[in-house]
């Protein structure tokens, strides 16, 4: 059987299984567009699984939050991560120099 979700009910099910904490709205949100274009792209259905989706995905403040819990010397920039693992960015910092990942979500290694 299949039934078709959206944020809200994406969103509700985090809580549901006492994970609501585990991401930032923003980061459930920026989760949810992951899933929904893997979705799309690949053909492939995917089960609403939120104790699987936190095992398998972190949420980080920034690259030296991530340093932080990672090897700081491996990883330098995004790109070393990226080379690593799916990168999936939450807030995007806009300056003079371009456009920047702040905080994002990985999919654990």
């Amino acid at each position: 059987m299949k039934k078709t979700i959206n944020f809200y009910d994406f969103e509700r099910s985090f809580i549901k299984q006492g994970r609501e904490n585990q991401f930032t709205y923003e980061g459930k949100k920026a989760l949810f567009q992951y899933l929904e274009e893997y979705e799309e792209e690949t053909g492939t259905q995917i089960e609403l699984d939120i104790i699987a989706l936190c095992c398998e995905f972190s949420e980080f403040e920034s690259l030296e939050d991530f340093q932080n819990q990672y090897c700081k010397d491996e990883y330098q920039t995004f790109e070393d991560i990226e080379y690593k693992t799916l990168v999936i960015p939450i807030t995007l910092d806009y300056s003079s120099k371009g456009c920047f990942i702040k905080s994002f979500i990985i999919q654990n290694f």
